[in-house]
């Protein structure tokens, strides 16, 4: 081993050992955890209002006594042919009297959400609705009209479907698109997550001097990319503890379910559907080159983060740099989304060919795109602008450590020296 991969490795175990040997590092890994339990405790909230806001709602229908069963038997025939989410508000009946309030009166009533109001004889009945564009008003004259029919021809027996289920044999162009976006979204959590350590870790080097002495005794090169290489590691080790836990906890899952559950013919079949839902690679191609991606996307953010980090001379000065370039990643992550969810649009097509953004796009690609050769096209393309990156980021830690920052300084003063030379 030549003395300039020797160094390198010498700086990646340092930096290595130096984030994983300590007790803050649990807590880093467990870090998804906290997120996970902050965005099921609001998502279980907004569901309760949801379903508070859903609860309160109704649709009124003014008749006369004898007219409620019917239109009672009619709500019930109807009802079940809408899903969960689409079904009407609760049906509520007023009796028509002289004291019964006005329609608009009715859908004005305080303590809760009147979608829409029947009055009059079914045949021309007058419907008083909120939204001119919802469903509520069109429910209830359709109601009416069942109602009709059912006095027309009597009293008929409900229709006994039998329903059969039609199978394409693949997943649906949707299913694959929403395994787009989550390999996306994961991709740039992973990334921004883990590849913002490098900032910490120098900032913190360049406050206590110790990237100075780093400086002196081993060649800055090997110092980037050492400290490159020990954050992918840290990252690398980060992403297998999770899937260990993920494997183990659909074990013990497994174990602990009824066999004879199991064994029944519904959950078979979800079993099946749940199996056959597959990205258009197929699950070993697409985590695998996934994983590819995601280290390819690092080394360029990492790169950048140490490149431009070691510009500045404190730690606030780092972290108003790193801000930037935060902002940027999250604009790559939005136009990576879009592509997702419009695969082979030109929109698609540019964020697969700009360098910052390919690898979280070609990685939604493989869910939506069964070609695995344009892959090896996309990781050679991405590979050159790595090196490219790195090799321009290199140029800048040297500069920025040498100088202290003084590039940093020189050009905030010099700023600052235009500023107060203009006229006022």
């Amino acid at each position: 081993m030549t003395p300039f991969l020797r160094n390198m490795f010498v700086i990646a175990r340092r930096d290595f050992l130096a984030i994983v040997a300590t007790p803050t590092f649990l807590l880093f890994l467990l870090a998804p955890l906290f997120m996970i339990a902050m965005g099921l405790a609001g998502g279980m909230g907004a569901s309760q209002l949801a379903d508070s806001a859903r609860g309160a709602g109704r649709i009124v229908a003014i008749v006369e006594a004898a007219d409620i069963e019917a239109l009672r038997a009619a709500d019930d025939r109807l009802r079940p042919a809408f899903s969960r989410g689409d079904a009407p508000p609760p049906l509520e009946f007023r009796i028509n009297s002289p004291a019964t309030p006005d329609p608009v009166a009715i859908a004005r009533e305080k303590g809760t959400d009147t979608y829409a109001v029947l009055s009059g004889p079914f045949d021309s009945p007058r419907i008083v609705e909120r939204n001119a564009e919802g469903s509520a008003g069109r429910y209830l004259a359709l109601l009416a009209n069942q109602v009709l029919r059912d006095r027309a021809a009597g009293d008929v027996a409900p229709a006994t479907p039998r329903f059969e289920s039609v199978r394409n044999g693949g997943s649906s162009i949707a299913l694959q698109q929403s395994l787009g976006f989550g390999a996306v979204f994961v991709i740039f959590l992973l990334t921004l997550l883990l590849a913002g350590q490098t900032v910490s870790s120098l900032a913190e080097e360049k406050g206590n001097k110790v990237i100075e002495i780093l400086a002196a005794a081993v060649p800055l090169e090997s110092v980037f990319l050492g400290k490159l290489l020990g954050f992918l590691g840290v990252a690398v080790l980060f992403i297998v503890f999770w899937l260990a836990m993920a494997m183990v906890g659909g074990f013990v899952a497994m174990v602990q379910m009824d066999p004879t559950t199991l064994a029944t013919t519904q959950n078979a079949n979800k079993a099946t559907a749940a199996l056959g839902a597959m990205p258009a690679t197929g699950w070993g191609f697409f985590l695998g080159i996934g994983f590819v991606y995601f280290i390819l996307s690092f080394l360029l953010l990492g790169a950048v983060f140490l490149g431009v980090g070691a510009q500045a001379a404190t730690v606030r000065e780092i972290q108003m740099l790193s801000l930037p370039i935060t902002i940027f990643q999250v604009g790559m992550f939005s136009l990576s989304a879009a592509a997702a969810s419009a695969p082979g649009s030109s929109l698609a097509a540019f964020a697969q060919v700009f360098p910052f953004s390919s690898p979280l796009a070609m990685a939604a690609r493989a869910a939506t795109d069964d070609n695995i050769a344009v892959h090896f096209l996309a990781l050679g393309w991405q590979a050159i602008w790595v090196a490219l990156v790195i090799f321009l980021s290199v140029r800048l830690f040297r500069s920025g450590v040498l100088g202290g920052g003084r590039g940093w300084k020189f050009w905030r003063r010099k700023t600052r020296a235009a500023q107060a030379t203009e006229p006022r």
